[in-house]
């Protein structure tokens, strides 16, 4: 149990042990099912964290410049990078610190591809794919909406993939079980497989959230396996991000004040879900706090507000079962994936701290922001 006492208020706290039960479950489907499962930075890029990941998985996959660098010269290996649109401005850094960098689409490719045969032959280039299909229901989160901006149709593809085309790109999950991925894998195969024999690896993209207690960790391994089986000269490559650092950490926070409108009652905290927890906002999830229940009965009913000046920066409705005192401490569970790298700094608002509650039951502060933290972002 975390000692928040240790931390600074407000704090993302991330748990060491919970950590590395993650990482154990996904180096075993990793071994088990003989893939290679990488860390995507765009859920999770705390870096003073990677020698803890570096213990268990070997690579990342990147989306941007600044991503690549922080692959290269902090996780310690080059990044499979894929970006919707690479610029001339940023394409050499990212072949400087690539492994394998996939495009979005042929006209990007094309134009790109003359660059990894001049400067860097050892990149191995993929196409990012669109099978027409997925089970996200959150447009927002949908790669595979109609209209999509996000890889190339079946019908796009010439017969004889280009040279340097080396591998298959598809990313069409969100938080997804092993029977979404199955019923993926079945329109890959029907609109791509005649491309199979063209390629080298298979990148299933992110989203399989197998740290999740009721994902079926088995039935995933069989899949994979079969897959491989099916096609053994094709390297089978997953990214997941939450997958990673599900459940191993909170966002704490404390009550700052408390306003009652029309019979509302709202405890406003000194964090912000506009600004710390985005997601909320965005997917839309009401997340769940520490020693609360969601929903208006009970005895005692808050709605929670952030402290920035967006109107629609609160959540609500959470129980308690005590009235709610100035300086008390409220924990927002779940808050490590999607948040510090989304957070944001509107309105000036202070952010919060980073730590990690180790396994010897100690607290580490990584980093604590100050006002030129804010200052140097205006600039």
């Amino acid at each position: 149990m975390i000692d928040f006492t240790q931390f600074p208020s407000p704090c993302y706290i991330m748990e060491e042990e919970r950590l590395r039960k993650n990482l154990e479950l996904i180096k075993d489907v990793k071994d088990r099912a003989g893939v290679d499962i990488i860390l995507a930075f765009k859920s999770f890029a705390m870096w003073r964290s990677f020698p803890i990941f570096q213990e268990y998985i070997n690579h990342s996959t990147a989306s941007s410049v600044y991503e690549a660098r922080l692959a290269l010269e902090e996780f310690g290996s080059k990044a499979h990078t894929y970006s919707p649109a690479y610029t001339e401005e940023d394409f050499p850094e990212i072949m400087r610190c690539s492994s394998h960098i996939t495009f979005n689409s042929l006209s990007q490719f094309q134009r790109f591809y003359p660059w990894v045969q001049k400067k860097n032959g050892n990149i191995s280039c993929g196409i990012r794919i669109n099978p027409e299909y997925s089970e996200v229901e959150t447009e927002l989160y949908n790669p595979s909406a109609p209209g999509t901006r996000f890889g190339i149709t079946a019908d796009l593809l010439p017969e004889t993939l280009p040279e340097g085309i080396h591998g298959f790109h598809c990313h069409n999950h969100c938080e997804s079980s092993s029977y979404e991925l199955e019923r993926t894998l079945e329109h890959i195969e029907n609109k791509f497989s005649a491309w199979f024999s063209q390629i080298s690896w298979l990148n299933l993209g992110g989203g399989h959230l197998m740290t999740r207690k009721d994902y079926d960790v088995e039935h995933l391994i069989r899949l994979l396996q079969q897959l491989k089986v099916k096609y053994p000269h094709l390297e089978i490559i997953l990214e997941p991000g939450s997958a990673f650092t599900w459940q191993t950490g909170v966002l704490s926070s404390k009550v700052v004040d408390i306003v009652e409108n029309k019979g509302i009652k709202t405890a406003v905290l000194n964090v912000s879900f506009t600004c710390h927890m985005p997601d909320c906002l965005e997917m839309p999830y009401q997340p769940a706090v520490l020693g609360a229940t969601m929903g208006e009965e009970g005895p005692y009913i808050y709605r929670l507000g952030g402290n920035s000046c967006l109107s629609g920066d609160y959540m609500g409705y959470w129980s308690f079962d005590h009235a709610l005192q100035l300086g008390e401490s409220i924990i927002f569970e779940d808050m490590i994936h999607y948040t510090l790298v989304k957070t944001n700094m509107f309105n000036g608002i202070h952010h919060p701290a980073i730590g990690l509650w180790t396994k010897e039951s100690k607290a580490q502060i990584y980093k604590r922001f100050v006002y030129e933290d804010y200052r140097s972002r205006m600039s």
